[in-house]
């Protein structure tokens, strides 16, 4: 099965299950205080649908068009755009009769169901699978920066011991801290044995983002040769796989970053000292016009230990875990605003590319987490047509005891769905220029 297959096969499933409860979230506290729900449909039932079924007074059904799903609520605007039930006179069972705080009640359901399910989701990721660590230790050779963050004083070959004195699961993850987070300093140790405390910039992570070096830290690689491009200077002089760089031309080579800091953009002639099966040999060879052997560097030695938790341990790490995640995401939402941000923007292409593309339980439920925590607050964000504007209606109520007028739910339902529709076709249209010209 193609990884296109396997990755459509995931965005399906989790899309779906997503979209029944998010739905569920609106229709439970509905039937609860009495209200009619007369649909219930997974997908758009835009002219027909695939499926439905009249149970008591609410159809359920499966739609043709996968944008989405909906409950229609007796009484109330929504995105079926009924008018013609508004100018009728209100009904005991009808969403406007009801109280204001049970109608708030009703709006926030999908939201809270779609964020208590990314928190639960990871806490029972983290009981089944363990937690992936890879500390300091686990990184003998240190981390190489980019030279932004060479530029407030990290070196190649850093050990990272703490960010703002909290010891990390996963090192790699300081690039998350430095590009969302609010961190003030970080303490490393030199390769020379040094400790310091590094002070960060208020502003890295813009800087970060106005750079392009979303990634500031990499581990540092070991000299050893996996991969040799068939008829490159290197496959010629017959370099083999597991083949350690000892020197080049004279020079020590300690790590991969020596080795590529001896390479140049044109050809040149090297002498070269490997190690192979414990022995030394001597090789000349003469690179290609650009520079290059045609080697990749080994990554098999960044190994990640894994830890399982109890069940106590994985509700509390699951629930940290969801709540940086959903803090994480708010944090990068604001760069959607600027013109490098928005080109960036992704639709279903790029959801689907979340999923790996080989069968895997533990990815596909660590992605449909992180899509029902990014529906929770895209959901809430105070746009009409989406939950967030009915809950910024209702709250307007609530405090001022006066219900904006049906006319005028109408209009910013109607500017609601074209901004959402315009956002759509905009995110999607980024996915085809990406899988065009990249």
């Amino acid at each position: 099965m193609s990884p296109f297959v396997v990755k459509a096969i995931q965005l399906l499933m989790s899309l779906s299950l997503l979209i029944v409860l998010h739905e569920l979230g609106h229709f439970i506290p509905a039937r609860i205080f009495k209200t009619r729900v007369e649909k219930f449909f997974l997908f758009f039932d835009v002219k027909f649908a695939l499926f439905q079924k009249k149970i008591g007074e609410t159809t359920y059904g499966i739609g043709w068009l996968p944008l989405g799903g909906y409950v229609k609520i007796s009484g109330m605007i929504d995105e079926s755009m009924d008018t013609e039930q508004m100018q009728q006179p209100p009904q005991p069972w009808e969403f406007r009769s009801k109280p204001a705080w049970q109608r708030l009640i009703i709006m926030l359901g999908g939201v809270t169901v779609n964020l208590i399910l990314g928190f639960l989701i990871y806490m029972m990721i983290l009981f089944v699978w363990g937690k992936n660590t890879l500390y300091t230790e686990a990184l003998p050779l240190g981390l190489d920066p980019s030279p932004i963050a060479e530029e407030i004083g990290f070196q190649t070959g850093d050990q990272l011991l703490t960010i703002d004195g909290e010891t990390l699961d996963n090192v790699l993850d300081i690039n998350k801290y430095l590009f969302l987070r609010t961190v003030k300093t970080v303490t490393v140790k030199h390769p020379d044995g040094r400790k310091e405390q590094l002070s960060i910039p208020e502003n890295f992570g813009k800087q970060m983002f106005e750079s392009g070096e979303l990634i500031p830290f990499s581990p540092v690689l070991p000299s050893v040769l996996d991969s040799i491009i068939p008829g490159s200077p290197a496959s010629n002089a017959g370099l083999q796989r597991d083949d350690q760089i000892i020197s080049i031309n004279g020079n020590l080579i300690r790590h991969w970053n020596d080795f590529k800091n001896q390479m140049t953009s044109e050809s040149q002639e090297i002498a070269l000292v490997i190690q192979r099966n414990g022995r030394l040999d001597s090789l000349q060879l003469t690179t290609d016009l650009d520079g290059t052997l045609g080697v990749y560097p080994q990554t098999s030695s960044i190994q990640f230990s894994n830890e399982k938790l109890s069940l106590s341990a994985s509700l509390i790490e699951g629930f940290d875990y969801g709540y940086w995640t959903l803090h994480d995401y708010i944090a990068q939402f604001k760069y959607i605003f600027t013109q490098k941000g928005a080109s960036q923007l992704g639709g279903f292409g790029a959801i689907g590319n979340m999923f790996p593309s080989t069968w895997n339980w533990k990815g596909f439920w660590a992605s449909t987490a992180l899509i029902s925590i990014i529906l929770a607050f895209m959901n809430i964000l105070p746009i009409p047509a989406l939950d967030g504007g009915h809950v910024m209606f209702l709250t307007y109520e609530i405090i001022t005891g006066r219900k904006p007028n049906d006319k005028f739910m109408e209009y910013a339902q109607m500017f609601g769905f074209f901004l959402l529709l315009a956002l759509v076709l905009y995110a999607n249209g980024n996915d085809l220029y990406r899988l065009i010209f990249s």
